[in-house]
């Protein structure tokens, strides 16, 4: 049994197959299952890939811009040869089906495994799909949404079921919180994170008002790879050293952390990525959102408020957001616990955990319908 799957962009896109990944191998303990992958070459999602022990092929992509640049030139020479390299690598693997993540890393392996008549299925993330979802849902057998409300598919062929999330991230403690983040469980903790590249518009506005937030707060900052080294001198510049304590700076979160960030904090504010919601949500914390004004479709945009509709979040789009605007949001929330309580409740009734697993089943149930015909 083989399957192939294929995505890319960022790590939006490949936690949620290695979640698939982890349930498939979980239901179907057979020593026929093969597990590739077919994206770009991207040395973080590769690693992260790799530890799970699939079989990965590169090819070269180009972006699907829905607007003028120079670099869609470029990518125009890059797309038709990263197709021809998947035509290539998946006649040899003859895999049973393909699964899309979507992404402009999907794209030429979906193309290639529809010239190759191979059944292929989709996964959209956010509530309003790109334009390679948009293309891939014409050739996909069945495609999975994460929002009940999400825009262009056929309905008939449309199931939702969420944002696939690892499970392992709902299993942090309070013991290896604390050991993780060295915290000092005084003050309220205030998860801050980015998405996965980090965010400077979040970044300049917390170190804004740092020491304002220290005073109250207990921070666990995730400030993007790139960032991180700026973001941590000038925060420890800002803050005296009694309070250096109650700052936690990382560029990223490994899964170990996040998973004890997630069970140690009090609120989380972030970026609306649909991962970092359905994470959230599953944890069952109530948050502040920030979405990215640039993404493509203002899918963040669209995914905050379809996820505020929960009583879950807050949304703060970009342009209004303030530095003491943020720590007066903060202040006034953690005044009143029934308001947080609430939040919590609309956060977890908004989650949908079982996301993995019911593609998994899905996919395992669709082969074993194949392979007995």
């Amino acid at each position: 049994m083989k399957i192939l799957f294929t995505g890319g962009g960022t790590g939006g896109h490949i936690f949620p197959i290695i979640a698939i990944i982890r349930e498939i191998k979980k239901t179907y303990i057979q020593k026929d299952l093969e597990i590739f992958y077919i994206g770009p070459e991207d040395d973080y999602s590769l690693s992260l890939l790799a530890q799970e022990d699939i079989k990965i092929k590169t090819i070269l992509t180009g972006k699907l811009r829905r607007y003028f640049s120079i670099e869609n030139l470029l990518d125009m020479f890059l797309m038709p040869i990263g197709i021809i390299q998947a035509l290539f690598w998946i006649f040899f693997i003859s895999p049973d089906i393909i699964f899309s993540k979507g992404g402009y890393g999907s794209f030429p392996a979906t193309v290639a495994g529809w010239i190759l008549q191979t059944p292929i299925f989709l996964h959209e993330s956010d509530a309003t799909p790109g334009l390679s979802s948009r293309i891939e849902s014409k050739w996909a057998l069945e495609i999975f949404t994460s929002f009940p409300e999400t825009e262009y598919f056929p309905k008939e062929r449309v199931i939702s079921v969420g944002n696939p999330i690892r499970k392992e991230i709902l299993e942090g403690s309070k013991e290896e919180a604390k050991k993780a983040f060295d915290l000092q469980g005084n003050k309220p903790i205030v998860l801050i994170i980015g998405g996965s590249q980090g965010s400077r518009a979040i970044n300049e506005t917390v170190l804004e008002v740092l020491p304002e937030l220290v005073d109250s707060f207990e921070i666990i900052h995730q400030t993007g790879t790139k960032n991180y080294n700026e973001v941590s001198a000038q925060g420890q510049a800002l803050i005296g050293n009694e309070m250096k304590k109650y700052y936690h700076p990382y560029p990223f979160l490994n899964e170990y952390q996040l998973k004890n960030a997630l069970y140690a904090c009090d609120l989380v504010v972030s970026r609306a990525g649909s991962g970092a919601i359905f994470e959230i949500s599953a944890a069952g914390k109530p948050a502040i959102l920030i979405p990215l004004p640039s993404a493509a479709g203002n899918h963040q945009v669209k995914n905050a408020y379809q996820f505020a509709k929960s009583q879950g979040a807050e949304v703060i789009e970009e342009a209004n957001l303030q530095p003491h605007f943020l720590l007066e949001k903060l202040n006034y929330l953690f005044s009143k616990p029934n308001i947080l309580q609430k939040m919590a409740e609309g956060s977890l009734n908004f989650s949908k955990p079982r996301a993995a697993q019911i593609i998994a089943n899905y996919l395992l149930e669709y082969l074993e319908q194949v392979c007995n015909k």
